[in-house]
């Protein structure tokens, strides 16, 4: 049943035309990722763990970023996603012509992706991935529960329900989830686990791992918060003084600090309460009268074509 609804009878064509551009060379990605976190947290469910006191998250710091873009080969490395060897993610900054010509989103192969902005003169990089949400729009606009948060604060995906609908898609404030256009046979959402699988062993996500310009850091979410104003305190004329994601769109788990306005960095800003409060039963009453609407569209199609060929008759 998936992808049983077309793209552009859901989002309109120029915006269908445009996510599957940018998907455009992905074919299918064979992500195993989906799969592998969802069967892990059913496992720590059924165990009935005890999950530590407080989600986790992560801070980024674009004060730090280089944008050598070893976040993104980590992730692909870890996730098993179409890759480069990782001189051609971190020469990329030095090139004339190169990705950083324009703001990208994560795509179905590419779970982050890092941008580069020019602010009054100055280069900022910005990491972009799932943001990870306290109440995730995703979820809520899901009516099969194909996504869920985690204990730990990661939100995860489970491929054997989902129907292809991708309201996750609309419903998300981060335009963040992407989708194997060109599978034709078992097409999956993707977007960034927050390493769900490395995080129940006591590590760290990968592109935290790998980043050697200390612009990423894993931790419980409260204390990366009490970090990220202790950062600011101490360094006034670094910072823009606001953590991005503490209370933004609900609050996520993963965490910005920025030298500019956050808006000035590709980030969505003006609303406190998650989207999930206005999708939540929107975006699943819509669903349900599609579901509960086509066996009388159906129906009233069999008729209409029945009456059409007796009077051809």
């Amino acid at each position: 049943m998936k992808g049983f609804l077309s793209l552009p009878g859901l989002l309109g064509i120029d915006t269908a035309s445009k996510f599957i551009e940018e998907e455009r060379g992905f074919k299918t990605t064979h992500t195993q990722a989906n799969a592998k976190n969802w069967e892990i947290y059913l496992k720590r469910k059924e165990s009935k763990y005890e999950p530590k006191e407080g989600s986790y998250g992560v801070l980024f710091d674009a004060t730090k970023c280089i944008g050598c873009r070893r976040c993104e080969w980590a992730c692909n490395e870890w996730n098993k996603n179409p890759n480069q060897p990782i001189e051609n993610f971190e020469r990329s900054r030095f090139e004339p012509h190169s990705v950083f010509e324009k703001i990208r989103r994560p795509s179905a192969g590419a779970f982050t992706v890092v941008n580069r902005f020019d602010v009054d003169g100055k280069v900022i990089y910005v990491k972009k991935q799932c943001m990870h949400c306290l109440d995730p729009a995703c979820a809520s606009s899901c009516f099969v529960g194909a996504f869920t948060r985690t204990e730990e604060g990661a939100v995860i995906y489970n491929p054997t329900v989902c129907v292809g609908c991708r309201y996750c898609m609309v419903a998300c404030p981060f335009d963040i989830p992407a989708y194997e256009y060109y599978d034709p046979l078992t097409p999956q959402v993707t977007k960034c686990t927050m390493c769900f699988d490395r995080m129940v062993e006591g590590k760290v996500p990968a592109c935290v791992a790998v980043c050697s310009a200390d612009a990423l850091k894993f931790g419980k979410r409260e204390e990366l918060l009490k970090l990220a104003y202790k950062l600011i305190a101490d360094n006034p004329h670094r910072y823009y003084p606001k953590v991005y994601g503490e209370d933004d769109f609900g609050g996520t788990s993963w965490l910005y600090l920025s030298p500019v306005p956050f808006e000035k960095i590709g980030l969505p800003t003006g609303l406190k309460k998650s989207p999930a409060v206005y999708t939540r039963n929107y975006l699943f009453a819509v669903k349900v009268l599609e579901i509960l609407a086509s066996p009388v569209l159906v129906y009233l199609a069999y008729k209409a074509m029945s009456k059409k060929g007796k009077d051809e008759e």
